[in-house]
């Protein structure tokens, strides 16, 4: 049962990962990179201060972020660098407390909330890292291993040099 367990938390979780990677790198190719000037003076129109810096760092952070969550390699700390850039993002581009116009603030509530719900997935894997199907997983089960290891090995270990 304990395997079955496994399996169905290292699904849930690489499926969870690849969701949230998916959001961020296709934004990040898609408009952040390819459209490097455009969003880079669509920011400064919000009042982000030099843009072009602050568009190559939100770019490092989600590329980082990014492929740690892909590869489930420091996750909690791929996980940290999104979360960073989404709070962000969210605080400078969807301030719908800012917005007059009943039909944009509710547009911008909403993409408010999406970001809230991100936001609360990456917190998830903050806390409870990439899971069994990861590169962190591969090394926390070798560490197991390896701490496990002395006492069978010694014993088999000690059985070969009785026999020879």
């Amino acid at each position: 049962m304990e395997q079955v367990a496994n399996v169905v938390q290292g699904c849930v979780s690489l499926l969870a990962r690849l969701m949230m990677v998916a959001v961020f790198l296709f934004s990040a190719f898609d408009s952040k990179i390819r459209h490097f000037s455009q969003t880079a003076e669509y920011m400064r129109s919000e009042g982000i201060p030099n843009p072009r810096l602050a568009l190559f760092g939100a770019i490092g952070l989600i590329l980082l972020g990014g492929l740690s969550l892909l590869a489930g390699a420091w996750t909690r700390i791929g996980a940290a660098f999104l979360f960073v850039f989404l709070a962000a993002a969210t605080f400078y581009f969807h301030d719908f407390w800012m917005i007059a116009d009943p039909v944009q603030r509710q547009l911008q509530v909403i993409q408010f909330m999406k970001n809230m719900a991100i936001g609360g997935g990456l917190l998830a894997l903050i806390y409870a890292g990439g899971g069994p199907w990861s590169v962190d997983g591969w090394i926390e089960r070798k560490l197991e291993e390896v701490e496990a290891g002395p006492a069978s090995s010694t014993s088999k270990g000690s059985s070969r040099s009785k026999a020879a």
